[in-house]
């Protein structure tokens, strides 16, 4: 994969995390910071390295594998894996401007 193809890819996945959200924030989970990495290899393979907002988040069975599938399902990608991970924890540090402008904190 070239690079070209693999940052247009990396786009594309970062487009579909924004169409994902927490269904107790509206905000996607891609501006709020639950996305920590993206790896791409060269088959086109997707890792994505996620957290949710806690441990105890209701959507934890459910979030992880919907963005597994639209990942998998954008054009190009030959699988995707999604990683859970709660280190470092999340906060709401992590969120970018654009959350917090959403969720009034700016």
């Amino acid at each position: 994969m070239e690079v070209a193809d693999k940052i247009a890819l990396e786009t594309m996945v970062i487009d579909v995390l924004k169409t994902c959200f927490d269904p107790e924030i509206p905000t996607n989970i891609y501006d709020l910071g639950l996305i920590y990495e993206i790896k791409i290899d060269k088959e086109a393979n997707v890792h994505t390295i996620m957290t949710l907002t806690s441990p105890s988040c209701p959507v934890a069975g459910i979030l992880p594998p919907e963005v597994e599938d639209k990942i998998r399902n954008i054009i190009g990608v030959s699988s995707s894996k999604v990683e859970v991970t709660w280190e470092p924890p999340w906060s709401k540090d992590m969120m970018n401007e654009t959350a917090q402008f959403e969720l009034g904190m700016l």
